[in-house]
């Protein structure tokens, strides 16, 4: 799955996406889809995980964040918002 190859299942709101997508570019999927999280898949579309729009903003509002920052980064690590 390439980072802007996204997958809608039919029966459900739920969206996969790679977990190699960008947090700015998921944030900007889950906008324009009007969901609240996505399903995180690998490189073998096997599930790796899920994140919230909640949790993408804290990342994007925290000290380490850069614009290379991709969502199995985001999986990783916990982090601590901005003050």
């Amino acid at each position: 799955m390439t980072p802007l190859q996204t997958r809608r299942n039919p029966s459900t709101t739920e969206l996969r996406v790679g977990d190699d997508m960008t947090v700015e570019v998921a944030l900007s999927v889950m906008a324009g889809a009007g969901v609240e999280y996505l399903l995180l898949c690998d490189e073998d579309d096997e599930r790796t995980g899920s994140v919230t729009r909640a949790e993408l903003v804290v990342h994007r509002d925290s000290f380490a964040y850069t614009d290379r920052v991709r969502l199995r980064d985001v999986l990783r690590v916990p982090c601590r918002a901005a003050a």
